[in-house]
């Protein structure tokens, strides 16, 4: 029959011994308790024949004495042991729960080495490097060349508007003067045309002075 009955756990063998252990210490301490009683009685006995001056009685009790109080002292040799067996063991299993603690993060850490190729880990870091660069390349290339069309392309109404709120801050009144202002860009240029034509007349004047 004990050969079919499963084996137990270490957790089940702990258990079942903590429970020997402690019904021994629970027999000891009976022990003990009945021995002390049988002490006092004894004291009580030889202090009676001592009285009566029964010598013989008293010395025969006497030894009786000395070998209660010998086996009580074994008892409480006997607990010590008892207790440093059971504080042993729960320094065996605490020893045991931290050797499979590290028996599972061994495993564990063994299966993340076999996940996580360092080379292949490394080359992905590099990558991930490169490809950002060009990312901040390009999105440098890309605002450069939005500034760029930004300034070409500014709205002259708008650049007007802001000239003249500066002028405006600091007390200038000149959206007047700028509107009689002649413009380069019109067909008539007032003043700045007759300057033109009277130049255009001194050229032909010239023109003809050289060819005499």
């Amino acid at each position: 029959m004990d050969f079919f009955r499963k084996k137990p756990t270490v957790q089940e063998q702990i258990r079942s011994n903590d429970r020997v252990l402690k019904k021994q210490t629970r027999d000891l301490d009976r022990d003990r308790n009945a021995l002390e009683r049988e002490e006092k009685k004894l004291e009580m006995e030889i202090k009676n024949a001592a009285k009566k001056g029964n010598k013989q009685a008293a010395t025969i009790l006497a030894k009786q004495l000395v070998n209660l109080r010998k086996q009580r002292t074994k008892s409480y040799a006997m607990g010590s042991k008892i207790s440093a067996i059971s504080n042993q063991q729960k320094m065996m299993h605490s020893n045991m729960k931290m050797a499979n603690a590290m028996g599972t993060t061994t495993k564990t850490m063994t299966q993340m080495n076999k996940v996580m190729d360092p080379q292949k880990t490394a080359a992905t870091m590099r990558e991930f490097q490169k490809e950002s660069a060009k990312m901040e390349m390009t999105e440098e290339m890309i605002d450069d060349t939005l500034d760029e069309i930004l300034d070409e392309s500014g709205d002259e109404e708008e650049q007007d508007a802001i000239v003249n709120q500066v002028l405006d801050e600091i007390g200038i009144e000149i959206t007047g003067k700028l509107a009689d202002a002649p413009s380069a860009h019109r067909g008539a240029l007032g003043e700045s045309s007759k300057a033109a034509a009277a130049d255009a007349d001194i050229e032909k004047q010239l023109a003809a002075l050289r060819d005499l």
